[in-house]
């Protein structure tokens, strides 16, 4: 009888293991399932936001993050590659995609450059100047552009995000994203793999 208690007992305490390791193998799946569901929800974006600070340099740029953070990057490598968008000066506002230890930026656009009137000729005709006006607050409204109607930009990881509608076409929002190609005081190019747009800033 003693043998046969023994037995059982053994017998339920595997089947406690067993039901344990189902549990665990179960939890890992359903960690796995919500991390693929994050994936595929809204994307983070990483970029920084903040004010060039006075203590920028030729290679270094000071910026005074938007939640008080102040990070002294190396923008040395991003100047080799062209990724310098704007220049920087104290007090302009700044957009940084930095490296993973926030030592260096990889990216830098200098939004109050990226601010004003933006013209192109007419590709149609060529004979008048469409274009669109950035401002604060990710307000933008067409220039001479009847059929688009403009609802917002924003630097989106990087890169230029505009949104919009399209006369006769609804309410449906189309959402582009564009890496700035040129942005100085007088050019600003955006392009994807399909549209590039150059414009000059309307004085």
């Amino acid at each position: 009888m003693k043998m046969k208690n023994s037995f059982l007992m053994a017998m339920a305490v595997t089947a406690v293991v067993m039901a344990l390791g189902g549990c665990v193998e179960k939890k890992k799946k359903v960690e796995f399932e919500d991390l693929d569901h994050k994936k595929t929800g809204p994307v983070k974006n990483t970029t920084l936001f903040g004010i060039c600070g006075e203590a920028s340099a030729m290679n270094t740029l000071q910026l005074i993050v938007d939640n008080g953070d102040t990070l002294n990057l190396s923008v040395y490598r991003a100047k080799e590659h062209h990724k310098v968008h704007g220049g920087y000066a104290c007090g302009d506002r700044m957009a940084v995609m930095p490296n993973q230890n926030r030592t260096e930026a990889l990216l830098v656009i200098n939004e109050t450059t990226l601010l004003g009137d933006w013209l192109m000729l007419n590709p149609l005709d060529g004979s008048s100047e469409v274009g669109i006006s950035l401002r604060e607050g990710g307000i933008v409204e067409g220039i001479n552009q009847s059929i688009l109607i403009y609802r917002s930009w924003r630097i989106f990881n990087g890169k230029l995000e505009l949104q919009l509608t399209r006369e006769g076409g609804g309410d449906e929002e189309e959402v582009s994203h564009y890496d700035i190609v040129k942005l100085d005081a007088d050019s600003l190019i955006f392009a994807n793999n399909e549209d590039r747009f150059e414009y000059y800033r309307q004085h």
